[in-house]
């Protein structure tokens, strides 16, 4: 986050990293210039919050100023590998998201005589422009000199505390920038610049911009000048709020009914066309694949379920392997699956695609993300912002979507407003349900959950849940494999949920295979489980769902987690 106005920096930066802390959130700093008594930078290991307890960000004086939040991937988590970094002059101040992945090569190539204070790559950017400016380099020669020695990701704002000027430099790593009325706004992505303004530039790859006196000007890597395009955005700032609930993962869960009418709604008027035109493009193509991560994976498991139902050949792959396992031709739609638009991984998917003649569409969340604007179609899942790390709303419209594209593929209609309704039910039917077997499963150290068809890539997801957000090593798998090799594990009192959408579902004979091994047995069912679900088979994978995100979500609570911001995690991947 970076800022550079007429009001005070550090207030506006603090604002917006705490939009941003859900991107990492191990450490955090912000650093702003004055006069008196020139640049500050105050910065250490912990939440946004208790920093600001220790530090006082508030008090930090100046106009000018950036700030970041860390999830660590070179070097500890410490106060020295938190960000700002300096040069060793002090006049370079900068923050970066991203790796430069040949960091030791450019500080084999330095001089000497620099001093590092920290274990991260990020600090060799500021030395080494420190040094092309001793040696009378001036500061844009420099950068550009820089983006074209750098291998890897970044997204770096530099400030030069002798002119008090940013630099905003980018490279596959996401860069936003936005014109407020009493300023300059840069943040990772639109939730931090959204409170002061409705357009927002987005730097493409080996972009950089000059920003001083509230004016910039954009540039490519050779340093000609660019045309910066705005693009307008319609974002709910208010709805990021946590209002009355503990946690923003239960208000999110609880936010599914409405985000589901919301995306029913989009999907028969704005984007209808957009729809139509995504379901016309799996119809043409001799192969679909779908691209994810995650639980954008799972929902992408989803999506090949319906699809394969429509009559649709399709296939799911993880994109940090689709390099390994898949070959692309100009016949083949590849759909990227993501919330935040901004995964490395599949971006790096979508890439290779491209470059040998596959056409890429897209489902995400956040508008004009950069998955977005590399697809040919896009649709939004129309969530809002979603700030727990575990995506539960965004998922359920991951897969509300693929739905709504099956139903299209089979000239149906297809009421998927009404589903808002019945998990609004599921919700309010099994609250106390859910807690009663929450308390049970407390101090469980393993789960499994089974599913069979559409309830397997659920049996996944929630087993994904359990595992980040109460700390429970859990395997979602195929009830039909449960005995080659599983079943060895189910000994008394094992944890076991099962998804039963129907009464003579094939997963039964499974449940009595655990329960006769003394399993504790879970059924999730409309038929005699411990849930009052209803009894609707298309819609039954969305209700499982829900109760395993309020599970997981009860458990971490009774086991005091840090439910939002679970240990190790971010939400938005932006490094490989």
């Amino acid at each position: 986050m970076a800022y550079t106005g007429d009001e005070d920096a550090a207030g506006v930066i603090l604002d917006g990293l705490k939009k941003l802390e859900y991107r990492g959130y191990d450490s955090a700093g912000i650093a702003t210039v004055s006069d008196n008594p020139g640049l500050t930078v105050k910065k250490g290991e912990g939440k946004i919050d208790e920093l600001d307890t220790t530090y006082d960000f508030g008090s930090m004086t100046g106009t000018s100023g950036i700030g970041h939040t860390r999830w660590a991937t070179h070097g500890g988590v410490s106060q020295a590998n938190a960000h700002p970094h300096t040069s060793c002059d002090d006049r370079l101040v900068l923050v970066h998201n991203g790796i430069i992945e040949n960091h030791k090569a450019i500080a084999e190539r330095l001089e000497d005589d620099h001093s590092y204070t920290s274990d991260t790559d990020s600090e060799i950017i500021a030395h080494y422009l420190e040094e092309q400016l001793h040696h009378g380099v001036p500061i844009q020669d420099a950068i550009e000199q820089f983006m074209e020695t750098a291998d890897g990701t970044f997204a770096i704002v530099l400030l030069d505390t002798e002119t008090d000027t940013l630099y905003a430099l980018k490279r596959k790593s996401p860069l936003v920038l936005g014109e407020a009325d009493h300023g300059i706004v840069l943040g990772s992505d639109l939730y931090a610049i959204a409170p002061y303004t409705d357009e927002a530039l987005f730097f493409e790859d080996d972009e950089y911009a000059i920003i001083q006196d509230e004016t910039f000007t954009l540039y490519d890597a050779d340093g000609r000048e660019q045309d910066p395009s705005f693009r307008p955005f319609d974002w709910d700032v208010e709805g990021a709020e946590k209002g009355s609930y503990d946690h923003y993962m239960l208000k999110e869960i609880n936010e599914q009914p409405q985000a589901i009418k919301r995306l029913a709604h989009s999907l028969g008027s704005t984007q209808e066309k957009a729809r139509e035109q995504l379901a016309q493009k799996i119809e043409d193509a001799s192969r679909v694949i779908f691209t994810a991560a995650g639980s954008s994976y799972h929902a992408s498991l989803m999506g090949v379920y319906h699809l394969q139902a429509a009559g649709i050949e399709a296939q799911a792959l993880i994109a940090s392997e689709f390099k390994n396992y898949e070959r692309v031709d100009e016949d083949t739609l590849v759909i990227a699956v993501s919330q935040s638009g901004e995964t490395m991984d599949v971006i790096e998917a979508i890439e290779y695609s491209k470059d040998r003649g596959g056409e890429v569409a897209s489902i995400v969340n956040v508008p004009h993300s950069t998955i977005q604007r590399k697809s040919s179609v896009s649709l939004e899942i129309c969530a809002g912002q979603e700030v727990c790390v575990a995506s539960t709303k965004t998922f359920t419209n991951q897969v509300v979507t693929m739905l709504s594209l099956a139903a299209t593929l089979r000239d149906e209609d297809h009421d998927i407003a009404a589903i808002g309704d019945e998990i609004a039910a599921v919700i309010e039917h099994n609250i106390d349900r859910v807690q009663t077997l929450a308390s049970e499963l407390e101090d469980a150290d393993d789960i499994y959950v089974l599913g069979r068809g559409s309830t397997y890539p659920i049996a996944r997801e929630i087993a994904l849940k359990l595992k980040e957000i109460p700390y429970i090593h859990a395997e979602g798998m195929m009830g039909g494999e449960l005995k080659h090799g599983t079943l060895a594990l189910i000994e008394d009192g094992t944890p076991v949920i099962s998804l039963i959408p129907t009464p003579d579902d094939p997963i039964e004979s499974n449940v009595e295979e655990v329960e006769a091994r003394g399993a504790h047995s879970i059924r999730v069912t409309p038929h005699g489980g411990q849930f009052d679900l209803e009894a609707n088979e298309d819609h039954f994978a969305l209700y499982a769902t829900t109760i395993g995100f309020l599970l997981s979500y009860y458990i971490a609570k009774a086991k005091d987690l840090p439910i939002d911001k679970p240990r190790n995690l971010a939400k938005s991947v932006t490094v490989t």
